[in-house]
């Protein structure tokens, strides 16, 4: 299972991004989101995507996110743009177990960096969590996120040309 903790989610300021944080775990393989910050709204928004696209993607509230990361069982992937280059370190990382990715949204504590197994940069220049977030779990995935069907009320067909979507019965 592969979960992703929102580092401090700031819901005036972070919301969209955030969002969108969950929506690309969702569509990447990610069964969870787990957020920081409460944030109803984010629950809500998540949720009404998976009603009508599919996933039993969930996103949880954890207030204290070292705790958390202590006691997970599994693989700490931290992203950042300060850690190992992903194409390098990619190939090391397991999946025999559970995973955590930890995104940042404002400053990540030092203490995250010792908590990670791995420090993982997509990149080392600044640049979008989001776009770290889709890369490392395509990478990880081996893009098997591809071939999911998530079993939605709406289903989008791929065109060249034009939105067509299906409603499924």
């Amino acid at each position: 299972m592969i979960t992703v903790l929102r580092l401090g989610h700031r819901p005036a300021r972070d919301k969209r991004v955030t969002t969108h944080v969950g929506l690309v775990a969702r569509c990447f393989g990610a069964s969870r989101m787990v957020i920081t910050t409460r944030d109803d709204e984010l629950v809500s928004r998540i949720q009404s995507v998976n009603d009508r696209f599919g996933s039993n993607f969930s996103v949880e509230y954890q207030r204290n996110w070292k705790n958390y990361i202590r006691s997970f069982d599994g693989i700490v992937v931290h992203l950042t743009m300060y850690g190992e280059k992903l194409g390098e370190v990619a190939g090391r990382i397991g999946h025999d177990g559970d995973l955590l990715v930890v995104v940042g949204s404002e400053k990540v504590p030092k203490e995250v960096y010792h908590l990670a197994t791995y420090n993982v940069a997509v990149g080392n220049q600044p640049h979008s969590e989001v776009a770290a977030l889709a890369l490392f779990l395509d990478r990880y995935t081996g893009g098997a996120w591809e071939k999911e069907e998530l079993g939605g009320k709406l289903k989008i067909m791929p065109s060249a040309r034009g939105k067509k979507v299906e409603t499924v019965s």
